[in-house]
């Protein structure tokens, strides 16, 4: 695939003396963009009301938008590597902001199918190839601390909704019509276009001989550290891969179901009680929701460089269980209990994000480390459908049924904590990967190539 001289990855190498520190900055252009995904749940409602949706129906643009991001990623982590950063960036620039456009195409035009192949497929795409897009390039920059320099970056994409989520409900109003949803998407998709084309500019890669100021050598690898590489396709083949794919599939399934729903759900889980949850304070908790998300990213990730991959995803997935436990059995009677908890889970499922490029680099070295990455990713398109599903269908039907507030969601609670241990289990069955699945040591050191 031939690349235009401006996006090639020739053009972006670093001159000698350039500091590594305006990566994380051009990765989180591109993240603090795309994360604009976890705000999703503000649209919801306004959505329903003006096309006549059902909750199903109004989370379909979000959840084909994470299957195409597991997808795109999958499919394109091998050009990702190849074609380097720069390209890579601009193909999600390009992506995202034009699904914005066609949603708003769709809404102008009463078209939901087009909000849904907008925001969803072609969006999804540029949410795919920007996740993964900066990864591989931070850990080259940043061998010392990987999980410090990916936490920085992707947790741009937990704190997107930070800035999205007051900013669309600004736009919004009380009581939106077709003509202000059409137009908070166009701005959306014009605004994200710009900001994201500054991290295109800003993005370099490393030289292949260099290495940071000071950087202190190993003795010993480390029992859960490989100095070892692996390939992309040889990674299919280990357990360890897998073993990662159901823990990442179950413990977003978990964070999503809150998240895709976290508007609507706060306002069920307290109507009828002394202390009702409004819209704006709905959208305040998608906020704090998405806050938690962001500095969970850095924190546990960076966290990780100290305590271990095995040891912290330990502690995401049993706590976690605790956390929905508490929930399921307190109900509606501490509000303060419930953010809280919410609040935790999804401080863990960000962390689980910014954690897993750093886990895959210790069981797979950093020879082909974003396209194993954008392989494993195809377990959150599985959890962007499972999660939705359960929370929402389960939601549905029990309001069909007749039951309101917390009886909504209280089953869907019960089985997040079963697929939680499910997760605390399949990261038990981590260890090394065999030698046999090892790169040689010329072909291995080559670093970018995929």
């Amino acid at each position: 695939m031939a690349v235009p001289g401006f996006l090639a990855r020739s053009r972006i190498v670093a001159p000698p003396g350039w500091t590594r520190w305006l990566v994380p900055p051009a990765a989180l252009s591109i993240h603090l963009s795309i994360g604009q995904a976890y705000a999703w749940s503000v649209f919801k409602t306004p959505l329903e009301k003006t096309l006549g949706l059902t909750g199903t129906e109004s989370g379909l643009p979000f959840q084909l938008g994470i299957v195409m991001l597991g997808l795109s990623a999958a499919f394109g982590g091998t050009l990702v590597e190849k074609n380097g950063p720069r390209w890579a960036m601009t193909v999600a620039t390009i992506c995202f902001s034009a699904g914005f456009l066609l949603a708003a195409l769709g809404v102008a035009t009463g078209q939901f199918w087009l909000v849904v192949a907008g925001y969803g497929g072609v969006g999804g795409i540029g949410l795919g190839i920007g996740y993964i897009s900066p990864v591989s390039t931070l850990i080259k920059w940043f061998p010392d601390r990987p999980g410090m320099a990916t936490g920085i970056a992707i947790m741009g994409f937990g704190g997107g909704a930070l800035i999205a989520s007051p900013w669309s409900s600004a736009m919004l109003g009380s009581s939106p019509t077709t003509g202000d949803i059409a137009t908070a998407f166009l701005i959306h998709g014009i605004v994200y276009a710009v900001f994201m084309t500054m991290g295109v500019l800003i993005v370099r890669v490393p030289a292949d001989d260099w290495r940071p100021a000071g950087e202190v050598k190993q003795a010993a690898a480390k029992p859960m550290i490989s100095t070892a590489n692996v390939s992309a396709a040889n990674a299919l083949k280990t357990p360890q891969f897998w073993c990662l794919w159901i823990v990442l599939c179950l413990n977003v399934t978990a964070g999503i179901g809150i998240l895709e729903k976290a508007a609507p759900m706060i306002t069920d889980f307290f109507k009828g009680t002394s202390a009702p949850v409004g819209t704006a304070s709905a959208a305040g908790f998608v906020a704090l929701l998405s806050l938690t998300n962001m500095l969970g990213r850095f924190v546990w990730s960076s966290a990780s460089d100290l305590v271990g991959r095995k040891n912290i995803y330990r502690f995401y997935l049993g706590v976690g269980a605790l956390l929905y436990l508490v929930i399921a059995l307190t109900t509606n009677a501490s509000k303060l209990v419930f953010v809280l908890c919410a609040m935790l889970i999804l401080s863990f499922y960000g962390g689980g994000f910014s954690t897993l490029p750093a886990y895959l680099k210790d069981l797979f070295g950093t020879y082909q480390v974003g396209a194993i990455h954008g392989r494993l990713l195809t377990a959150w398109s599985a959890a962007g459908v499972l999660g939705p599903l359960i929370v929402d269908g389960i939601a549905d039907s029990q309001k069909a049924a007749g039951k309101t507030g917390p009886d909504l969601y209280q089953l869907s609670f019960w089985i997040m904590i079963g697929l939680l241990v499910v997760g605390f289990v399949a990261n038990e069955c981590v260890r090394p990967v065999k030698e046999k699945f090892h790169e040689p040591v010329d072909r291995g050191a080559v670093g970018s190539e995929a």
